[in-house]
């Protein structure tokens, strides 16, 4: 396939050499001076750092902009690996990602290419090199309050995206289109403004991305598109989604994989020796498509 776009998750960093996620949540409570807050893996993450922010503003008063501050220079240091290249060498047309930092550019960028300018939510925030485009649609390093990790943060999030698929836009710049996508997918081709048009008109290769039911915008967005294909029929979507996940995790994650079929998601189980050579194939499989 010539210019795939790509969904890709923080997995592809876990081959990085670094520090590990609890590491960094331990730093974040020493940061926050709080020392009653439980690490828990039953607590879901967008929940615990409420947990941890509500408890440093009680404590010490800390401001957010400089928790989310700490966090994005924290998380600005992961160190890019082979994976990183490798997919810029597919030359894909777009790139989104979960993730904050700029490893997927292999550089930092100098300014966004966005539609408009954002500081909180990332509906259009975007960074273009190389003719790839890359969406950081939960935040990015350089606008450490735009990073997505409370629960108010995914909540605000889930409401502007609704609004851009659903009920259309408020913003102010005269660049923004006020009508819905779903309005505008039914006058024909609709122009590429935001990261959420693609989900709807391009077909997208997810990888590296565990989709936990936390991520309650992308489960959003899956469900409503599907709803839209095959309840209401109203609009035309005959793009294809695909989720990769390693043979080995397939069993337990049953539940999962069930809830994404039901979704118009396309399960691609891939079996290798270790993390890299997996990629390694998922990558050469996407490439001959």
């Amino acid at each position: 396939m010539q210019h795939p776009i790509l969904l890709v998750g923080n997995d592809i960093n876990n081959i990085s050499r670094g520090q590990s996620w609890k590491d960094l949540l331990q730093e974040i409570l020493t940061f926050c001076g709080t020392n009653c807050v439980q690490l828990d893996d039953k607590k879901p993450f967008p929940l615990l750092y409420e947990e941890i922010f509500l408890t440093a503003i009680q404590q010490s008063h800390i401001r957010e902009r400089d928790l989310k501050g700490f966090i994005a220079k924290k998380i600005g240091d992961i160190t890019p690996n082979e994976l990183h290249a490798r997919i810029r060498e597919l030359e894909p047309a777009h790139v989104l990602t979960t993730n904050y930092e700029y490893t997927l550019e292999g550089s930092t960028p100098e300014r966004h290419s966005s539609l408009i300018k954002e500081r909180t939510f990332s509906i259009f925030r975007k960074y273009t090199l190389h003719n790839t485009e890359y969406w950081h649609i939960h935040g990015d390093c350089l606008n450490p309050m735009s990073i997505n990790l409370g629960f108010e943060h995914y909540g605000g999030q889930l409401q502007q995206m609704r609004n851009y698929v659903v009920s259309g836009t408020t913003y102010s710049s005269p660049q923004a289109p006020r009508l819905p996508l779903l309005q505008r997918l039914k006058h024909g081709p609709v122009s590429t403004y935001s990261w959420l048009d693609l989900f709807f008109t391009k077909d997208i290769h997810i990888l590296g991305l565990s989709l936990d039911f936390v991520e309650t915008d992308l489960w959003w967005l899956l469900t409503y598109r599907a709803r839209q294909k095959f309840q209401r029929n109203t609009i035309p979507v005959h793009n294809k989604l695909y989720y990769y996940i390693p043979s080995e995790f397939e069993k337990a994650a049953a539940f999962k994989l069930d809830m994404l079929k039901a979704n118009d998601v396309q399960i691609v189980s891939i079996s290798a020796a270790n993390k890299t050579a997996y990629y390694v194939e998922v990558l050469k499989r996407i490439k001959q498509l």
